[in-house]
């Protein structure tokens, strides 16, 4: 991983129009930095923004407000045909491998769009000939070259996808949730040739998803979203090992535990009522669900701090040590 920033965003905002002037607050005063050949992963509940986040930093939803800046130059306002210049170096893999290819085009179609789009090739032939590069980079047999999507399995359509996504040589790919349709045991061959793609090609990834034992296996840092803010930043391993905020902890813990001799212990169950994405509370987003909330957090909204080589938003962790397991909150 790079110290050069790839892809900053500074409160970072997205609300959806409803009817009755109401609107859904999908994603709210996000900041973030994305290194060179990192990987960041985006954890949190369905629903909290995850996807959202991720369409408004490559720019496929414009932001109703904050700043954006692409390798130090500030591309919020850019008209698209102004950000096209920059359209190549973000890509996306989609989540659902059997809906995100044309079942009407061949593999050799799919994996030629972007390159027929940029004009990377200069004629059929060496188009054909680099797309067949690409599939033997993913995997794909060659002889597959004029398949349909339905010929193929999930798991194959999926590294078709990859290699659309990494055939004009993008600096940023998002991953919104690429195994989450597939089998377990393709899973891990999806994920061990992510990684690969990224040693070879120095890419960095954005990576999205609800299963945190995936996060963990292929991220470098993450970033626990709820309610479409984050609430803390930190290397995987320091989140995963000592989670700094109360939300952070209540995830970690709602995981089932494969040892059939911890299966009866207690589990700390998160109560309270989830706030809407319609009607905001006040204060702190996570205070009506925490047993640590005290009166501050009802009434002012925590900010990202640094603290321990993290950062994390709550009135409660900042100078203070989160409780153990199964431990009486002390403040309620």
């Amino acid at each position: 991983m790079s110290d050069h920033v790839l892809l900053e965003a500074v409160n970072l905002s997205k609300e959806f129009p409803l009817s009755r002037g109401k609107r859904v607050h999908a994603v709210s005063d996000v900041s973030l930095k994305v290194y060179e050949g990192e990987t960041l992963g985006i954890v949190g509940e369905s629903g909290c923004g995850k996807s959202t986040l991720g369409r408004l930093l490559i720019r496929l939803l414009s932001p109703t407000g904050g700043r954006l800046w692409f390798r130090g130059e500030e591309v919020t306002s850019f008209s698209d045909q102004a950000f096209s210049k920059y359209r190549r170096q973000l890509q996306l893999i989609f989540q659902d491998p059997y809906a995100s290819l044309d079942p009407r085009m061949t593999a050799r179609d799919i994996i030629a769009e972007p390159l027929n789009a940029y004009h990377v090739c200069p004629t059929k032939k060496a188009t054909t000939e680099r797309v067949l590069e690409l599939m033997e980079a993913v995997g794909v047999p060659g002889e597959f070259l004029y398949r349909y999507p339905h010929q193929f399995s999930g798991g194959q359509r999926q590294r078709i996808g990859i290699a659309r996504a990494i055939a004009i040589d993008p600096a940023l790919i998002v991953c919104d949730e690429p195994v989450s349709a597939l089998d377990v045991s393709v899973q891990n061959q999806i994920l061990n040739l992510l990684r690969d793609l990224q040693k070879e090609r120095g890419m960095a990834y954005l990576f999205i998803s609800h299963d945190l034992s995936v996060v963990r296996h292929i991220s470098d840092r993450v970033a626990v979203m709820f309610l479409g803010t984050i609430c803390e930043i930190g290397p995987a391993k320091d989140i995963f090992e000592a989670p700094q905020h109360p939300y952070t902890r209540f995830l970690l813990d709602a995981i089932p535990q494969p040892d059939p001799r911890r299966r009866d212990e207690e589990v700390p169950l998160l109560k309270g009522e989830i706030p809407s994405p319609v009607n905001l509370p006040e204060g702190c987003l996570f205070h009506t669900r925490c047993p640590y909330a005290t009166e501050k957090c009802r009434r002012e909204r925590p900010v990202l701090r640094s603290e321990a080589g993290r950062e994390v938003a709550c009135h409660y962790r900042v100078g203070a040590t989160l409780p153990q397991k199964n431990s009486a909150p002390e403040h309620v």
